[in-house]
C-alpha cells in the first residue's frame, strides 16, 4: 500500500466525546454561555482533533513549500521567476513577512524546496526537490501523475516528522512565482467556476496582463482537460509542486490528528484538493484570514468554512497562519485558565462582602 493510500484510509472523524466534554467545560466558565464565540468553537474543534479537553499549542510550526511554475513564461506574473529562489533564501534568513510573523508568534519555520528551478543551499533548507519546476500548463501538463503523488507524499512525510518532534499546531505557506495562476486553474477544474470568478490580479498585474492571465488559464484548462472527479489528475495537469506538498500537509495533519491552519488562496486550494480526496480532512482545518483574491471566497464556500480574520491581506507565504496561531493560543488559555462557577463557589477568595 502506498503512503498516500494508507493516509487517505487512516483519517478518522473527530472525537465526539472530547468535544462534548469541552463544550460542557466552556459552558461552566464564569461567563454567559457562548459569549466567547469562535474562541469556544476553536477549543471544541481542537479537542475533537486531539481527543483531549485541555490542549497545548506551545510547539508550533509554519511549513512553507517552495517551487517554480512553468506557466510564468506566459507573462502571468509581474515578478521574474528568480524571485522564488531569492525569497526562499530570504525566508530562512529571517527577512520576510512570514519569518517575522512566525518569530513574533513563537513559531518555528521550516522551508521545503520541493521544486525550485535553481539549486539553492542553506543550512535551514529542507531539500525534497522533485523536479526543477513544473511544465507550462498553457502548453501541456504541469507534471505527471507520479510526480503529483510524490509531491503529496513529501508533505505527508514532513508532517510525520513534525508529529515525531512533538509539534501540536501547523501552518501552511508557499513560495512560487506564478502560483495564483495554477491555483485558479485548479479551482476552475474542480468546481466549474468561471475565469472572472476564479482569477485574481495576483502580485500587481497591469490590467492588460490580467486579461492575458485569464486567457492563459482558460487555455490551460482547454489543452489539459483535467478530470474534476480525480483531484490528483487536476493537480498533475494544471497544479504546482508547492500545492502538491501542501495537499500532503493537510492529509498528514488529519492522519496524525494535528490542527492545521489554512493561509490564503494557494493554501486554501491545497486544502480543497485534500478535502476532495477525503472530506474528513475539513474537520482538521482552521482558516486564518480572508484573502483578497476573489477565488478564496469560492473555496471557503465549497468546503463550508469561513475565515476568522479580515485584514485585507493578499501576500501569501503563510502570513495569515501565525496571526491565527495567537487566536488559537487565546482559545486554549481560556479553556485551561478561566475559572468555573463551581470553582468560584468553593473558593472564598472570590467572595466579596457587598454589605
Amino acid at each position: 500500500m502506498s503512503i498516500l493510500n494508507k493516509v487517505l484510509g487512516g483519517i478518522k472523524p473527530l472525537d465526539n466525546e472530547a468535544q462534548v466534554k469541552t463544550a460542557e467545560r466552556l459552558d461552566s466558565l464564569i461567563k454567559p454561555i457562548g459569549s466567547l464565540g469562535k474562541l469556544e468553537s476553536l477549543a471544541i474543534q481542537i479537542a475533537g482533533i486531539t481527543g483531549e479537553v485541555l490542549n497545548k499549542t506551545d510547539k508550533k510550526c509554519m511549513v512553507v513549500m517552495a517551487a517554480d511554475n512553468g506557466v510564468v513564461e506566459e507573462g502571468v506574473s509581474s515578478a521574474p521567476q528568480d524571485i522564488t529562489a531569492i525569497q526562499t533564501i530570504n525566508m530562512m534568513n529571517g527577512l520576510t513577512a512570514i519569518s517575522v510573523l512566525s518569530k513574533q508568534a513563537k513559531s518555528d519555520l521550516k522551508v521545503v524546496d520541493i521544486g525550485i528551478c535553481h539549486d539553492i543551499s542553506h543550512e535551514k533548507l529542507i531539500s525534497r526537490k522533485i523536479r526543477m519546476g513544473t511544465g507550462n500548463i498553457a502548453k501541456g501538463p504541469a507534471m505527471d501523475r507520479a510526480e503529483a503523488i510524490q509531491g503529496i507524499e513529501v508533505g505527508i512525510d514532513i508532517v510525520q516528522d513534525l508529529h515525531k518532534e512533538g509539534y501540536n499546531l501547523i501552518g501552511t505557506g508557499e513560495m512560487g512565482i506564478g502560483n495564483t495562476s495554477t491555483s485558479s486553474a485548479i479551482l476552475i477544474a474542480l468546481t466549474g467556476a468561471t475565469l472572472e470568478a476564479a482569477v485574481g490580479m495576483g502580485a500587481g498585474l497591469s490590467p492588460e496582463a490580467f486579461e492575458k492571465k485569464k486567457e492563459v488559464i482558460g487555455r490551460a484548462i482547454e489543452i489539459n482537460k483535467p478530470d474534476k472527479a480525480d483531484p490528483i489528475d487536476v493537480l498533475a495537469k494544471v497544479g504546482g509542486l508547492d500545492i502538491a506538498g501542501l495537499v500532503g500537509c493537510f492529509l498528514g495533519a488529519s492522519y496524525y490528528r494535528i490542527p492545521i491552519v489554512i493561509d490564503g488562496v494557494i493554501s486554501a486550494v491545497a486544502a480543497l484538493l485534500a478535502y476532495k480526496l477525503n472530506p474528513l480532512t475539513r474537520e482538521y482545518m482552521i482558516p486564518s484570514h480572508s484573502s483578497l483574491e476573489p477565488s478564496y471566497r469560492l473555496i471557503m464556500k465549497e468546503m463550508n468554512l469561513e475565515p476568522n480574520l479580515y485584514l485585507n491581506m493578499r501576500l501569501g507565504e503563510g502570513t495569515g497562519c501565525p496571526l491565527m496561531f495567537q487566536i488559537i493560543d487565546a482559545s486554549m488559555a481560556i479553556l485551561k485558565d478561566m475559572a468555573t462557577f463551581q470553582e468560584m463557589s468553593m473558593n472564598n477568595d472570590f467572595l466579596i462582602d457587598i454589605r
